[in-house]
């Protein structure tokens, strides 16, 4: 079976893709219209460039052409035009960076917990016996527990928390010890740390809200790596201004992203703001390889792919 493949990724990762034993043709995409490859491609690889956020990012009329697939790299699929799902398929790149991901929240709860930048002794009068936050003992609360949530679950419970989670399905996560809370209310009332990791949908806009937000455990710490506009960011910052409620949030998103120059959250004492950085996405770009590459090997047999993208649920 010849395929021909029209990939926005970089060139190391289309030699590797170009090495599958069916022997696909690479065909360049233009960065300014990367859908009109779907008038002679079979299959359309995408990453969230920012084209694809262009006002002229209008569904072309001929949409979605000859393709037979299109495969995005990033596990969510919020970043680009609904039209896009009108394609006969579309897949997506889940659990490829869920490990960095999870690390990343590990690494701030216990940044979080034990604060060693402030407790870091320079001269002999700061050599005091400072009390140190724990890990282990506490409660992680996971919101979505999909790869990334699964991945957190698993280090939370080696590391000695209990950890409740929260799926929409109600499935369980198949992380034996991980104990299923029925309500995001009862959740974030119990976790001393809060994990967002829902996609972006219409459902989860502003998910963690006002109403939401005063019913947080007092002191407990957010950490959002699932999209900015799961969390309203003018309720979460007077949230962490006001008594009993959040004492610190971790975000590695925002909405928009960047932040204008002087937002808020860039200076807050209550907030870590990192660069959408925590998929470490560079680092992994060889399980997207190899991801895509066996995605390939059971389409060109006739099987399904993974992760194969529902259009009513947007993930």
């Amino acid at each position: 079976m010849s395929l021909i493949i029209a990939s926005q990724l970089d060139a190391e990762f289309n030699r590797g893709l170009g090495q599958h034993p069916i022997a696909p043709i690479l065909i360049d995409v233009a960065d300014e219209a990367p859908w009109s490859a779907a008038a002679e491609a079979d299959i359309l690889l995408v990453r969230p460039s920012p084209a694809w956020r262009r006002p002229t990012a209008l569904r072309p009329p001929a949409w979605p052409g000859r393709l037979k697939w299109v495969y995005s790299a990033s596990a969510g699929i919020d970043f680009y035009p609904p039209w896009l799902l009108d394609a006969p398929l579309v897949t997506c790149g889940r659990g490829v960076a869920s490990d960095e991901i999870a690390d990343y929240v590990i690494a701030a709860i216990y940044a979080h917990a034990k604060n060693l930048e402030a407790i870091t002794a320079r001269s002999r009068a700061q050599w005091i016996n400072v009390p140190l936050g724990r890990v282990s003992g506490t409660t992680i609360g996971i919101v979505g527990l999909g790869a990334i949530g699964q991945a957190v679950a698993r280090r939370g419970l080696a590391l000695g928390a209990q950890v409740v989670g929260l799926r929409r399905t109600g499935a369980q996560s198949g992380v034996s010890g991980v104990e299923h809370v029925g309500d995001i209310e009862t959740l974030v009332a119990r976790a001393d740390h809060i994990i967002v990791a829902v996609p972006a949908t219409r459902q989860t806009y502003h998910l963690f809200n006002a109403a939401l937000l005063a019913k947080v455990k007092p002191g407990a710490h957010i950490i959002n790596v699932a999209r900015g506009s799961v969390i309203d960011q003018d309720a979460l910052i007077d949230a962490l201004d006001g008594e009993g409620g959040p004492g610190f949030a971790t975000l590695d998103v925002t909405d928009p992203e960047p932040l204008p120059d002087g937002h808020a959250l860039y200076t807050h004492p209550g907030v870590r703001l990192t660069p959408h950085v925590s998929s470490n996405h560079m680092l992994v770009r060889h399980r997207l390889l190899e991801k895509v590459r066996n995605d390939i090997s059971r389409f060109a047999s006739g099987e399904a792919p993974s992760d194969i993208v529902d259009p009513v649920r947007g993930y």
